[in-house]
């Protein structure tokens, strides 16, 4: 039997069977319902409105009696047993906005060749697939060599290309285009990262059109996915969009995807809606850019390595099982037909290749992007995330570490907790005698809950005013309502429910601040880790570069108060942004560029923190606000001392 599940606001209605969960009918939908964990019933994130009909089960500890009598269940602990209307509640509802609005104000690092005039003086600017015009001569009796051999021998006496291939489909239409074109054309073609490597020909198209030759970079993230459209003729980005990837309806972090990846159908499932996530993109920056499908050579794609093999359809099981082996660490050029993404038949894909497991291509098109591996200063990069990468060097060593910090930086793992759309706490003070808040809130907007760098704000300004000790635990002893204990929990209300947008109150727990703390140490303690397995310590950075959208709203002393980065001049960290977007961007300028891609991964030294004994000591050491180790905060340890007397 059948059943007609609706959901509200979107007006979007699916046929399901009998006893499907409804988290599942929502996939099949196309809605989006938060559930962190994956769809197991431990985030309590999966609320929905129940209008119409009836469920079986979705009654959870995460909902309160009130919440249970409103009609509110957990989408993944409710079968379907009869027609339904649900409401998908506004702190489930994907919003973009923020996606595509350009941080400013900060001390941003400089890519390396951002500007495309750089390339050219250098004389690197060579994109990896670029357009030469040809003007054949035309076959006429007594000169009748084939089609082909034309083209290639043009090339290879006009334009020294040498060790030239094309493959069969194209050989099929020469004879028509060229024609077409009356032995006037332009031929694509992609060169390899190996100075002996064949050049291909992919394409040939009557007349000249090599100013009309574009690429797309694509970072394709956990939580998103961002792509660019880049004028491969000048160097220009025409467009830009974000998007969130369609995957974190089956579970916020990698481990989750991977699980779920394992069961039935579950890779068929992931690739697609990370290619339906890229497509929709495709389209956004083509209409915004005024540019064909037809036109794009080359899609340039970094991720980390569970994104990459799930984008490529690679069973990514062994990723999390140990020795932690990925299927690949590098990936030949191809077409991007052969993985569905929505481009002509011609357009190659260059994927950025990966170091280990859990360092993936986008560290690496981050680092490059960066330059750090072409100075001589101490440098740590940081992309902090649910994936928390880190790399350490400069230009003759780096070594590279991957840590789970779990989901608390996105705002997983927190009662309140969502991603930075419009109505997340993203700021926030205290008064240090009424312990009153003052929050501010992405596009000043209602509130509806807690972003991932909101968060750590929180967290450092509770800690500053003695509302929270350094185990992150509430001081019951001060004189103020809006420190509680609800159902056995200690919080904190940042806002009645009268003020929110939720009809509830939205509070900071103390399980909220421990999932934080353990995100901030793991990201430390890799840190600190990583320098000790060389022989150096803290003190020896020179420079650190965040990167990461995430990255690029974090406050630097409010990170630095709860112990997430090491204690540093502030004038030494730089914002890199999407550093993986840029290396995409960089990668499809120039093939120069390309080869010291594959230089960087040979020098990179890989640590497992799961096989390195010293790490979960230093873990359990960063468990504290900032630190057991306050001398590694000296600052922070007067400040704190000085606010409290």
């Amino acid at each position: 039997m059948t059943y007609t599940v609706k959901f509200l606001p979107h007006n979007i209605s699916v046929a399901v069977e009998q006893n499907e969960s409804l988290i599942r009918a929502a996939m099949e939908a196309g809605v989006h319902i938060n559930a962190s964990c994956g769809g197991t019933g431990v985030c309590g994130k999966c609320r929905v409105l129940l209008e119409e009909g009836t469920l079986d089960g979705g009654i959870s500890e995460h909902l309160s009696g009130d919440d249970q009598k409103k009609g509110y269940r957990l989408a993944c602990q409710a079968q379907i047993t009869s027609d339904i209307t649900v409401r998908i509640p506004v702190e489930s509802q994907v919003d973009t906005s923020r996606l595509n609005e350009q941080s400013g104000g900060r001390h941003t690092a400089k890519a390396v060749y951002s500007d495309v005039n750089e390339l050219r003086q250098d004389g690197l600017f060579i994109p990896p697939v670029e357009k030469i015009y040809l003007e054949l001569a035309p076959a006429v009796v007594g000169d009748n060599q084939a089609d082909m051999a034309r083209i290639i021998n043009h090339l290879r006496f006009n334009h020294n290309e040498h060790r030239l291939n094309m493959n069969l489909d194209l050989i099929r239409k020469i004879p028509d285009l060229i024609r077409e074109g009356d032995f006037k054309v332009t031929a694509t073609i992609v060169r390899p990262v190996r100075e002996d490597g064949k050049n291909e020909i992919v394409n040939i198209e009557p007349f000249d059109t090599t100013a009309r030759n574009f690429g797309i970079a694509v970072d394709v993230g956990t939580t998103t996915v961002y792509g660019q459209l880049l004028d491969l003729h000048t160097g220009e980005v025409l467009a830009q969009h974000g998007e969130f990837n369609s995957q974190i309806s089956y579970g916020e972090d990698v481990i989750s995807r991977i699980m779920f990846a394992e069961k039935g159908d579950g890779l068929e499932v992931l690739h697609k809606k990370i290619i339906d996530t890229i497509n929709k993109i495709i389209r956004e920056i083509l209409f915004e850019g005024k540019v064909g499908k037809h036109e794009i050579t080359t899609i340039t794609i970094a991720g980390n390595s569970t994104m990459t093999q799930l984008l490529l359809k690679i069973n990514p099981a062994y990723i999390r099982r140990e020795p932690y082996v990925p299927a690949s660490v590098m990936y030949p050029p191809f077409r991007a037909k052969e993985i569905d993404i929505d481009l002509a038949d011609h357009t190659i894909a260059l994927i950025y290749p990966g170091v280990s497991s859990y360092v993936g291509g986008d560290i690496i098109s981050g680092v490059m992007a960066s330059g750090m591996y072409r100075f001589s200063e101490l440098t740590l990069y940081m992309d902090i995330g649910t994936n928390a990468e880190i790399a350490i060097g400069h230009k003759d060593w780096m070594v590279c570490t991957a840590a789970s910090a779990g989901p608390a930086f996105e705002g997983g793992g927190v009662k309140f907790g969502m991603r930075a759309v419009k109505g997340a706490i993203e700021d926030f003070s205290i008064n240090p005698e009424t312990y009153e808040p003052m929050i501010i809130t992405v596009g000043n907007k209602k509130a509806k809950g807690i972003c991932g760098s909101g968060m750590i704000t929180l967290t450092a300004k509770l800690l500053e005013a003695g509302v929270i000790d350094s185990r992150g635990k509430f001081n019951r002893t001060l004189n103020t309502p809006r420190i509680r204990q609800t159902d056995e929990i200690w919080e904190y209300v940042l806002v009645y429910k009268e003020n929110t947008a939720i009809d509830r109150d939205i509070t900071i727990t103390e399980p909220d601040i421990d999932n934080l703390i353990r995100a901030k140490g793991a990201m430390y303690s890799a840190a600190l880790t990583l320098l000790e397995e060389i022989g150096m310590s803290i003190k020896d950075i020179e420079r650190i570069i965040l990167a990461g959208g995430f990255g690029s709203y974090v406050d630097l002393q409010s990170a630095i108060t709860i112990g997430l980065l090491p204690e540093i001049e502030p004038d030494k960290v730089t914002y890199l942004g999407n550093g993986s977007l840029l290396g995409c961007k960089i990668n499809a300028l120039t093939n120069a560029l390309r080869r010291d891609v594959m230089n960087v991964v040979n020098m990179m030294t890989n640590f497992e923190l799961a096989s390195t004994h010293s790490y979960m000591d230093h873990y359990m050491g960063a468990l504290f606000l900032p630190h057991t180790e306050m001398n590694y905060f000296p600052k922070v340890k007067a400040r704190l001392e000085k606010l409290r007397k």
